[in-house]
């Protein structure tokens, strides 16, 4: 009798690997079959923490945006005012501008602390493992944004060289982390994402760019979103953009870019542009800190004794400097900005240098206030003087947006943020590619000359804390 064929033992063991070339047959795991549709809906909408949480977030997020809206129209009202009094006298701001900047630096240091400065690196130290719970307050709550919102509103009024942009950051993640307290137990969404979310919405809101919002929240707030929660962070960050939209319509923030098609004869004064811009502005995101931050001179020890009668001295050099340029260094520069990027390139002498000393002065004071706008007009500024040295009229509009991307991004060393920005500000969907490339040369020109700036002013917003609750264990985190 022929042998039978011998089966295989049913004992467990290790399956054959295919071998290389083919493919495994084997079927695939009960674990990724499709989900059954009906069973999934059921399923979802069983969950009412979920949809509790999501109604929570979106709502705040509405709040938000309507809270940047409020904040950009009263600061409209504010840049109006003043520019109304300079038209009654152009004198009055000598009185005017110093004793507002001295008020507004001793309500600030007296009231409000925790809504100095621009707004971002308190968003960025609340992140911080550092911080408990109980602490949080110190740098973002409901309160400083109120504070913030009329704070900066009153340096715009005294025609300081500020901008709106970055503390809306902070009064958006103020009204957001307010969502925590409506929140059920086991919300999936903790107090970091609702900072995340209610920062990158300021953004958003404040530049009338959903998508620069969203890259804002990654490059700088944090480097992940968690898979969890992450579409819900998105989806209110879209929707605060989209009040911006609904009040102000869908319009560009800085009007239309006519840029005609580029050649070869635009590589060079574009890389010039680019290098320019990443030098000037990793020089002036240095001379910040050291400002801000204080040092051994003489200026700094006053500063530190004497901060009303320094923010006074600080105000008066300011109006000088209006005074002298006839109005072109008063507040965020935004008329200035947008002339130029409409193709306006008829600028004031020694523009440039001007805005950077009167924004220097200006936030040096102590007036809360952000650089987001000023860095925009200096870069425009930039990019318009590199249009007329080389003789590049019919591109002058590519160089300005170069230089307003270039600029902001040595300034703040986020590149990919600051391209976003321009590209939905300016309507600069054809240079894309122009744009990141400068974006990325600038910041890295930036990098050999200075330190992230929010980054380490969140350091210093760190030694705010009181002693006993402060741990040295690691650096601010930015997750």
């Amino acid at each position: 009798m022929a042998d039978e064929p011998t089966r295989p033992s049913s004992s467990p063991g290790p399956e054959p690997k295919p071998l290389e070339g083919q493919h495994d047959a084997r079927p695939l795991s009960h674990e990724h079959h499709e989900p059954d549709f009906i069973s999934a809906v059921r399923e979802d909408l069983s969950d009412w923490r979920q949809w509790l949480s999501r109604a929570v977030v979106l709502a705040f997020a509405i709040a938000a945006g309507l809270a940047v809206v409020l904040f950009t129209w009263v600061s409209d009202q504010a840049i109006s005012a003043f520019a109304a009094m300079r038209s009654w006298s152009p004198w009055a701001p000598l009185i005017w501008t110093p004793c507002c900047t001295a008020a507004l630096v001793w309500v600030t240091r007296r009231f409000s602390p925790g809504a100095a400065g621009s707004g971002i690196p308190q968003v960025m130290a609340a992140l911080s493992t550092r911080v408990p719970a109980s602490q949080r307050g110190l740098f973002v709550s409901l309160r400083l944004s109120i504070a913030k919102l009329l704070l900066v509103s009153g340096g715009l009024l005294g025609g300081l060289a500020i901008g709106r942009e970055g503390p809306s950051v902070q009064i958006a993640a103020g009204v957001m982390q307010h969502a925590q307290r409506w929140l059920p137990r086991r919300s999936a969404l903790n107090h970091d994402g609702l900072l995340v979310a209610g920062g990158a919405a300021g953004i958003a809101a404040a530049f009338n760019a959903p998508l620069a919002g969203v890259m804002f929240a990654i490059e700088e707030l944090t480097r992940k979103l968690e898979q969890r929660s992450s579409g819900l962070i998105i989806a209110a960050i879209v929707l605060s953009g989209l009040m911006a939209v609904s009040v102000f319509g869908n319009a560009s923030y800085f009007g239309r870019l006519r840029v005609d098609h580029l050649t070869w004869s635009h590589l060079l004064p574009g890389l010039l542009t680019a290098i320019g811009c990443g030098l000037a502005g990793g020089v002036f995101s240095r001379l910040l800190q050291r400002s801000l931050l204080g040092g051994d001179d003489r200026f700094s020890r006053w500063r530190a004794r004497f901060p009303v009668r320094f923010a006074f001295a600080c105000g008066l050099a300011i109006a000088l400097l209006g005074l002298v340029s006839h109005g072109a260094t008063d507040g965020s520069g935004y008329e200035y900005t947008r002339g130029l990027v409409e193709g306006h390139l008829d600028l004031p002498v020694l523009y440039v240098t001007l805005r950077i000393v009167a924004t220097w002065l200006a936030v040096w004071s102590g007036v809360p206030g952000g650089i987001f706008a000023p860095s925009l007009a200096i870069g425009a500024g930039i990019g318009s003087d590199i249009a007329q040295l080389t003789a590049t009229t019919e591109g002058a509009a590519a160089l300005i947006a170069i230089g307003m991307t270039a600029f902001l991004a040595a300034v703040t060393q986020a590149p990919v943020t600051a391209f976003i920005i321009v590209m939905e500000m300016v309507d600069g969907h054809s240079m894309v590619l122009s744009l990141m490339a400068a974006a990325l040369l600038a910041s890295l020109v930036s990098r050999w000359i200075s330190v992230p700036i929010y980054h380490r002013l969140a350091q210093a917003q760190l030694a705010r804390l009181p002693a006993d609750t402060a741990e040295p264990t690691s650096p601010p985190s930015r997750a």
